[in-house]
């Protein structure tokens, strides 16, 4: 029998208002990785069923529930997962989609459809265009967008977004960004403009894959990226979504870091609602293949074992996956879901259609000589490239009615800053107890 893992450090109550937690990347550094792998591979249909059936799940009963042994009792795992979704969330999925501002990017990341190296149409999305689109979303029912844009300081840097989020703001209620990590003075200004949600993967949580895949840009940096749902929660983001790109790495390993990290964010940063996604790779520009290819079946058994081990977590499935596996994962606890999605600036209307223009490979430009190719790019007079191709392209109005017709209610709209004022995280008391013991 394995003995237990211990200096997990996985202690969910609550802290301090004023309390200065350790970061993950200290925690991650001490995470017992291989021998709660080895208990993964290692478990047994006993082992399994008793953490199955334990009212407090530690990281070794995760681990049992990702294993191969796990694989063998899916409907037990997902009759628990439905239960837990069902007791926690009712039967509610929120509807959300993004808008991509910009596909112009600085970085050279590997599997990226917008990797600085690859030969795509690129485009920044005016002001103007990016009201246009919002405006066709919310004209579908929308009111919660996720504001998507590929890291270049110049051209998609703090100002722009920023002045993207103030004029949303005025029209959406729910406001989240998915953009390259930041400071916390950045953060505080997009939260003042009215961005309430930040979405930022780590894509891998192995220091040595993310090293060989992120080979240029400010992205390299893999603790400043990690630290930074952190550094956005000291600004006053409400909403913190984390993951990682199944497909990078052994997805168990991965499953096992962002547990830990999801443990880590709800310990500490309490006061902000947690959202866990699991993207899987798609085929986008570049053509990066898969490394470690995840299976349905393996991605029905990681959504289980998320909401089982995460009760009060929220699970994020995006247009990057089929119908009806989307349908089929619904009850095993995905909260919220996008829907009718483009991954193109001006995906929706065809805004900036007229100023998309050529990228050819420039593969070590700095930023000065990528912003002047830009400037002097030839008008290609076609859409922009998008990120990677989605699965799942039904209507919003259809993905709404199918939710209904499993017995659910789309949400379009659960929040809006008329609300009330939010306090500060200085000034917050505890206002909602942890809930790890389905």
């Amino acid at each position: 029998m394995l003995a237990p893992v211990t200096n997990c450090n996985l202690d969910f109550r609550p802290q301090a208002a004023n309390f200065n937690p350790v970061s993950f990347a200290i925690e991650l550094s001490s995470l017992p990785l291989k021998a709660l792998l080895e208990r993964a591979r290692s478990a047994n249909r006993q082992s399994v069923l008793a953490s199955l059936a334990s009212n407090r799940l530690r990281l070794e009963d995760f681990a049992h529930l990702i294993s191969p042994a796990a694989a063998d009792h899916l409907e037990a795992l997902a009759r628990r997962a439905h239960s837990i979704t069902t007791q926690r969330f009712g039967r509610v999925v929120r509807l959300f989609a993004p808008i991509y501002l910009s596909n112009e990017c600085v970085n050279n990341c590997a599997y990226c459809g917008f990797a600085r190296s690859n030969a795509i149409r690129r485009v920044t999305l005016t002001l103007e265009e990016v009201l246009q689109e919002a405006r066709a979303l919310k004209a579908q029912g929308f009111r919660n967008l996720l504001l998507v844009a590929s890291e270049h300081p110049k051209l998609a840097g703090v100002d722009y977004l920023e002045s993207c989020v103030r004029m949303l703001h005025e029209e959406i209620p729910s406001l989240s960004l998915e953009v390259g990590a930041l400071d916390t003075p950045d953060y505080q200004r997009l939260v003042a403009a009215g961005a309430e949600g930040l979405v930022i993967y780590q894509e891998t949580y192995d220091r040595a894959v993310y090293a060989e895949l992120h080979r240029a840009g400010p992205k390299r940096n893999f603790d400043w990226r990690l630290g930074a749902p952190e550094r956005a929660y000291a600004a006053g983001f409400r909403r913190l979504g984390i993951g990682a790109l199944l497909g990078l790495n052994d997805w168990r390993s991965e499953a096992i870091c962002v547990a830990a990290h999801a443990a880590h964010l709800f310990r500490n940063c309490w006061r902000s609602y947690l959202t866990i996604s699991v993207p899987r790779l798609r085929p986008s520009a570049g053509h990066f293949r898969p490394r470690f290819p995840v299976t349905d079946r393996e991605l029905a058994q990681l959504v289980c074992a998320f909401r089982i081990f995460l009760p009060d977590v929220g699970i994020v499935l995006s247009t990057r996956e089929a119908a009806t596996l989307r349908d089929g994962l619904i009850p095993l606890g995905i909260t919220l879901m996008s829907a009718g999605s483009h991954t193109e600036p001006g995906g929706y209307t065809g805004a900036g259609h007229e100023h998309v223009h050529a990228a050819d490979e420039f593969p070590d430009l700095d930023d000065s000589d990528q912003t002047a190719r830009t400037t002097q790019a030839k008008n290609t007079g076609t859409d922009a490239t998008g990120q990677f191709d989605v699965a799942d392209n039904r209507s919003p109005a259809e993905v709404a009615d199918r939710i209904r017709q499993l017995g659910y209610e789309p949400v379009w709209k659960d929040w809006d800053f008329a609300f009330g004022e939010e306090p500060t995280v200085e000034s917050a008391q505890v206002n909602r107890a942890p809930a790890f013991s389905p």
